[in-house]
Parts: C-alpha cells; structure tokens; sequence
C-alpha cells in the first residue's frame, strides 16, 4: 500500500516510485514504436495505405471505456471490502482484549486470549499470502499450540476455535460468568466472518472472460489507432497513441493488481503493517513489552 503524502501538482505529473507506468512501460514503449512506424511509412511503404477514419475508434473507446469502469469499479469493491474486513479484526481482537481484561476474575490470564488472537491475525495473512507462518507462530504461542497447528490445514480457523476454548476453560473454572461469556461471543463469532469474507475475496477472483476480452480489445484499438489518426494529424501521431495507450494501459494493469488485495504489489492492502499494528496494539493492552521498530521500513510503500 502506497503511503506517501501528495506530492505537489508538478511533481506528481513525474513520480515514478510506486507509479504502475514501470509495469506498463514495455508495452506503451512497444506500441509507440508501432504508431512511429505507421506514421513514417504510411502511404510511403508501395504507397499502400489502410484506410480507416476515427468514428470507429469513438464507438470502441466509448465501449471499452465501460468495459473498463466496470472492471475497475469491481476491483476497487473488493479492495475496499478486505479493507474493512481487517479493520473489523482490528475493532475484535481489541474488544475480547478488553473484555477479557475488565470483565475476567483473573486478568493475568488475559495475555493467553492476546497472543492466540495475536496469532489468528498473522495466520490469516499468511494463509492469505501462501506463505509459512511457522515464525510467527512459534514466537507467539508456546509448543503444545505450535504442536497443535502444525498439523493443521486451516490454522486461522483453528486459533479461532482455541480463542473460544479460553473462554470455556475461564467459565468452567468460574473466572467469567455465563452472562459475559455471552457478551464475549458476538465480536469472536464476527472474527469468524471476517476470516470467511477474506477467504472468500480470496478464492473468487473476478472471471477471467472479463480480464480476456478487455485485455485483447485494449491491444486491438492500439494496433489500430494510429491507421486511424495519421491522416488527420500526422506527424502528433505516436503522441497521441502513447497518452490513450499510458491511460487503458494503466487503468488494466491496476484494476488486474487490486483485484487480488492480498498480494504484495505495491497497490495491495498492507497486511504485514496492519498485522503489526494489530499486535503492538494487543501487547500493550495486556501490559507486554512493545514490539521492536522494524529494520529498514520503507516509509512510502507499505507491505
């Protein structure tokens, strides 16, 4: 996730860092070196041209334009919904913090609830990433849990499932009576649907036919285009072609990028900060030493 302060006018028009032009850049290069050609031997290669005018090229843009917004817009929704989702984690994990703190007989016990949801966060995104949360875990919880999870498939499910049984052992040993036991259920049942809701955006990716037919017509109007405008304005061609091809170029290539908000491009959520948040903030609610500054964070793009 880009973090950077809005830079002026000026220079936001020349920003590279955090930019998806460094990913658009083979292909907008490509096609103005095809507009460049079209426009120098159009009409001088045999004196062979390809008549074509721009009406077509306005019925095509006006239709990809569409096609596009509803790809983006798609996009965004489900950026914007596992946004949601993990501040929803966020809110949870430190309600059952506090309730455990506040409303438990015996709040020394409360460190125990902390590091197992401390644990859900950073198994959910490393199941969300595919990567191994072996570290994570092993500095959170002690072996006997470790033991437990390394044999399981969905370990964020199963956190959650050891989550509820702190709640049972603590009314079973008469730390927290039926009516808070009750009172503490409802923000770790809505942790379970967070966790549904990021699995969900997750395994169900936009169709792919959508991603098909906008990205052949995106190069199929691009091929065409300078054939399109040479005659009407000549030598401006590959111009013109580079600007309209920098802005269908780019709006696929992010809407292809926060369709998976989960990822580690630099447009994607930043789970790796908001992981680290979630357990600085666990920690100090339940009066353990804070987390060390991480080494060599970058201050504009966060992962």
């Amino acid at each position: 996730m880009i973090v950077r302060p809005r830079p002026h006018w000026l220079r936001l028009l020349f920003v590279w860092r955090g930019s998806i032009l460094r990913d658009i850049a083979p292909q907008l290069l490509g096609m103005t070196a095809f507009a460049i050609v079209v426009t120098v031997l159009h009409g001088r290669f045999f004196e062979w041209k390809i008549a074509l005018n721009f009406v077509p090229f306005s019925l095509i843009g006006l239709t990809l334009a569409i096609f596009l917004g509803f790809r983006n817009s798609t996009s965004y929704a489900r950026y914007w919904e596992a946004r949601v989702l993990w501040g929803g984690l966020l809110n949870d994990t430190r309600t059952l913090v506090r309730q455990a703190l506040t409303l438990s007989g015996a709040p020394g016990e409360a460190a125990v609830l902390a590091a197992r949801l401390t644990a859900f966060v950073h198994a959910l995104r490393h199941q969300l990433r595919q990567t191994d949360p072996t570290i994570d875990l092993a500095r959170l919880l002690p072996a006997e849990d470790c033991a437990r999870l390394r044999a399981a498939r969905w370990k964020p499910a199963v956190l959650l499932l050891m989550a509820g049984e702190w709640l049972g052992d603590q009314y079973r040993a008469g730390r927290l009576a039926a009516p808070l036991v009750q009172a503490m259920e409802p923000p770790l049942g809505r942790l379970t649907d967070a966790l549904g809701g990021c699995e969900r955006i997750a395994g169900t990716p936009i169709p792919f036919t959508y991603a098909v037919i906008i990205h052949r017509t995106i190069y199929l109007y691009c091929l065409l285009l300078p054939f399109g405008l040479v005659d009407a304005i000549g030598a401006t061609t590959p111009v013109i072609v580079a600007f309209i091809a920098y802005t269908f170029f780019a709006l696929e290539a992010l809407g292809a990028e926060i369709e998976e908000p989960f990822g580690l491009q630099p447009n994607d959520l930043a789970l790796d900060a908001m992981s680290t948040m979630i357990e600085g903030t666990l920690r100090e609610m339940a009066g353990l030493p804070p987390l060390p500054a991480a080494p060599g964070a970058d201050p504009f793009i966060q992962t």
